[in-house]
């Protein structure tokens, strides 16, 4: 796995059908290295801290490959990096080859896997169409959270060393298809 992107947001106010919606979901790259903190991504902004950052979700990835099969359920979006709200779009990130506790060092930090997204109605607002939450939910692309051991700077290029694995654990595929299952029997 590789960085591809470091994307940031900041804080949006939108009309969504009448109501008015505060995110930090509108994430977009830069060019500059960005900090991995324990709780969140320095200088990203996360406006509903119920759910989202944390140290067991400070840092969201999403993989790149992913991009091509949402991309033909929405072929007239503007497609940039950064769409889901992922802070680090990776190269090549397979849910079912990553297992919860799985360690890795990139640039000058350490991380852990931890859980997969569970996609909200400001995944929605971003693609201008509350489709995209079942469709997400339907798939098996959920990226993945990490917890951060070392805080330190990532920048586009950084690849991922595996540290520490335990093939005993369930990987994020096992965990998001469970969290799936009991909210749609």
């Amino acid at each position: 796995m590789k960085i591809v992107a470091t994307n940031i947001g900041k804080r949006r106010e939108i009309d969504w059908k009448g109501k008015k919606v505060t995110t930090g979901i509108f994430k977009f790259p830069v060019e500059d290295p960005i900090f991995l903190d324990v709780e969140d991504v320095k200088e990203d902004v996360i406006c509903d801290r119920n759910h989202h950052g944390g140290i067991d979700q400070a840092v969201y990835a999403f993989s790149e490959k992913h991009y091509d099969y949402f991309k033909e359920l929405y072929p007239d979006l503007d497609w940039q990096l950064g769409m889901f709200g992922e802070n680090l779009t990776l190269s090549d990130c397979e849910e079912s080859e990553l297992h919860v506790g799985d360690t890795f060092k990139v640039g000058e930090t350490i991380i852990e896997v931890t859980k997969p997204r569970q996609p909200c109605m400001k995944l929605g607002v971003r693609f201008n169409d509350m489709k995209i939450v079942k469709q997400f939910w339907n798939t098996d692309k959920s990226g993945v959270y990490f917890k951060v051991l070392q805080t330190g700077f990532v920048k586009k290029g950084d690849v991922f060393e595996l540290l520490k694995t335990d093939k005993t654990k369930p990987t994020i595929a096992e965990v998001y298809n469970e969290k799936r299952l009991r909210k749609n029997p």
